[in-house]
């Protein structure tokens, strides 16, 4: 009852601190979650105590955590950073790990070396919640800002596996550098291998499963949920490191194989993605919050330790934080140094010092470092005594990761916007949401184009409806972001023109009536002159044409015609006339619309307006029912709408054209749009 009682705790300080986090934004997430934590803590009188089993710990917290990472990971500028990413995922850890293992033993010789390299690896994971806190309220570098993402989703795999080498090593009481490095890189390897087999098996399975017609979106998303957990405990059990297994998982994307679309895939990457969403924001959450509660007890536990004096505490824990932060400055100096003398071919500046600097303080710890701490056990178990040990100064070693982990955060939260300062929040939001509101109209118009280029007399109707669901699209978006959409009347005057010059070209080849011919003729002159807001020159060129007709015709044949005429046949007459001057107009907007020359919109509702009517023209009766049983044979045209719009998302936004964001909102109007083909979820 008392775990279920903490657990339910636990989640409510979660949930006031996504509140909390809307009204001071500019603090970041993990330190209020640590605040509350505190406030627990003191309202429970520092009685709260969290015993996990470590592998429970891992697999509960991390695998599920590291999957997501690897999962959400950018995999192009990932594979584009791949070697800075790697030296700090691997190179930098290992590195933190020596340095502080060294310094703390040294300062502290009852903390064991290899528990103080313990400490160094588990220091070295930066955390992603902190680091996409921070880029909220600061402008950091593109290049720096990808280095974090790509570095804090491999160095959570190295620091763990370092950290449990370093533990293993407490444990047994042995240590043999040449037998851990050959065991790391099995469990390295290992774990690389057992990833890609794994994730590729699961693959097969999800798309065995939809092959045989199960598309339930239950199956598939608790299939997900479960597969970081299956992959941990699988490598585990075969001795290589679960860790890096989930991490190969997550970007092989288990559960959403390459190649694989359509609505059923779209409800569940929808449905899936709000899943994890909630799933990882608890759970790094609840770490913090942990993180929070453990503070006093390690605090006043360690403060009340008479062997080692208050302020060599205060000490300890800003020598390591320097040290860690030293550690990592100068690292990424260098790597800075080297990638601009050999990339950029330049010399290295100042402003290249401050990047570094950002980089340096932007790797906040936080879940990940904290979680892999509380796996240290309390005792140690020798099989040749009869008795257990305690883990030696186990609540020394969570203090000084803690008030580590407390200082990256606050130096993060404080330090990174004075060298990075944000830039004009309302000029830069403004610029990128004109940017890709520019781009969504030009995919909306190259949709329209492509299904304008695909329409044939066979699916012309259906291809009208969906073509005009498109406008009505960018007619909203061109709402919401309040630009102006003035009718285009050059266009409307061009298409009267042409079929102005049809009718005169039927009057002179004789294929209808001289009345009906002028009648129509005057029909269009009037409307062409509210247009044009009766401007001399549109007259006189019509003036002109008709004047070169009359005299090809002469108005005798005029008189002659009226007295044999009856009203049924000029009124066939006439419709057929604008059934042919409707069908030129239609040829002319469709090349319009193909060639880009005028807003896409634009020439495609006038060409949809002139479709329409010359089908009611040649119909002879209203259109409703025509227009209602349109809804239900467009599916295919707008299935392949879609694809197509998707495959420009992904273009422009591999392109740079459209910000992370964006995309991912498009992707996600589109698949909901999928999935209303498909029924409702």
């Amino acid at each position: 009852m008392e775990a279920l009682t903490l657990s339910l705790l636990l989640l409510a300080a979660v949930l006031v601190s996504s509140l909390i986090d809307q009204i001071i934004p500019r603090v970041s997430l993990p330190l209020i979650q640590i605040a509350l934590g505190l406030v627990i803590a003191v309202v429970a009188g520092g009685e709260v105590r969290v015993t996990l089993d470590p592998e429970l710990f891992l697999v509960l917290f991390i695998a599920p955590l590291l999957y997501d990472e690897a999962k959400r990971a950018d995999k192009v500028a990932l594979w584009r950073e791949r070697k800075p990413v790697l030296s700090l995922a691997i190179g930098l850890v290992v590195a933190t790990a020596l340095v502080i293992g060294f310094a703390v033993n040294a300062i502290v010789p009852s903390i064991p070396l290899a528990a103080a390299f313990a400490l160094g690896a588990a220091l070295g994971p930066t955390d992603a919640v902190a680091v996409s806190s921070l880029s909220k309220q600061v402008d950091i570098p593109s290049r720096q800002a990808s280095l974090l993402k790509g570095e804090l989703l491999l160095n959570d795999a190295s620091g763990i596996v370092s950290f449990q080498f370093a533990l293993g090593a407490v444990v047994t009481g042995t240590f043999s550098l040449m037998g851990a490095g050959t065991d790391f890189l099995i469990e390295f390897i290992g774990g690389l291998l057992f990833g890609a087999v794994l994730g590729l098996l699961g693959n097969w399975v999800v798309k065995t499963a939809r092959s045989i017609g199960v598309e339930n979106t239950n199956f598939h998303v608790l299939f997900e949920v479960l597969i970081p957990f299956l992959i941990y405990l699988v490598s585990d059990a075969c001795h290589v490191s679960g860790v890096i297994a989930v991490v190969v998982a997550g970007l092989i994307n288990v559960t959403s194989p390459r190649g694989v679309i359509g609505p059923s895939v779209s409800r569940m990457n929808i449905v899936s993605g709000s899943v994890w969403h909630v799933l990882t924001y608890a759970l790094n959450g609840i770490v913090f919050v942990l993180l929070g509660t453990q503070l006093p007890q390690a605090m006043r536990e360690t403060w009340d330790d008479t062997t080692i004096t208050n302020t060599t505490l205060i000490a300890l824990v800003f020598g390591v934080t320097f040290l860690l932060l030293a550690t990592r400055f100068l690292w990424v100096l260098v790597m800075d140094w080297a990638h601009v003398r050999r990339a950029e071919k330049r010399r290295f500046s100042g402003r290249d010092v401050r990047s570094a600097l950002i980089t340096t303080f932007a790797g906040a710890k936080g879940a990940i470092t904290l979680s892999i701490m509380f796996t240290i056990p309390v005792h140690l178990v020798y099989p040749d005594l009869a008795y257990k040990v305690l883990f030696p100064q186990r609540d020394l070693l969570i203090f000084l990761a803690c008030g580590v982990i407390v200082c990256t955060l606050l130096l993060a939260t404080f330090v990174v916007p004075l060298l990075a300062p944000a830039r004009n929040e309302a000029e830069e939001e403004l610029r990128r949401i004109d940017r890709d509101t520019a781009t969504t109209l030009d995919i909306m118009r190259d949709v329209i184009e492509m299904l304008a280029a695909r329409q044939t007399p066979d699916n012309r109707v259906e291809t009208q409806a969906v073509i005009s669901s498109y406008n009505d699209r960018l007619a909203r978006i061109k709402e919401s972001n309040g630009i102006e959409d003035e009718p285009n009347v050059s266009l409307r005057l061009r298409a009267l023109r042409w079929e102005y010059d049809r009718a005169v070209e039927l009057l002179e080849n004789e294929e209808v009536s001289s009345v009906v011919g002028y009648q129509y003729l005057t029909r269009l002159e009037r409307t062409m002159d509210l247009l044009e807001h009766g401007r001399v020159a549109g007259r006189a060129r019509r003036f002109g044409i008709r004047a070169r007709a009359l005299l090809h015709r002469g108005v005798n044949a005029i008189l002659r015609e009226l007295p044999g005429d009856t009203m049924a046949s000029r009124t066939e007459e006439m419709r057929q006339l604008q059934v042919a001057t409707r069908a030129y107009a239609v040829e002319h907007l469709e090349e319009a619309v193909a060639s880009s020359q005028v807003p896409t919109e634009d020439a495609a509702e006038l060409l949809m307006e002139y479709q329409r009517a010359a089908a009611a023209l040649r119909s002879g009766r209203p259109t409703v029912t025509a227009v209602i049983r349109v809804g239900d044979r467009a599916e295919e045209v707008k299935r392949a709408a879609y694809y197509y719009e998707l495959e420009q998302i992904q273009e422009a936004y591999e392109a740079d054209l459209l910000s992370r964001s964006a995309a991912k909102r498009l992707r996600e109007n589109v698949q909901l749009m999928q999935m209303d083909l498909d029924d409702t979820v």
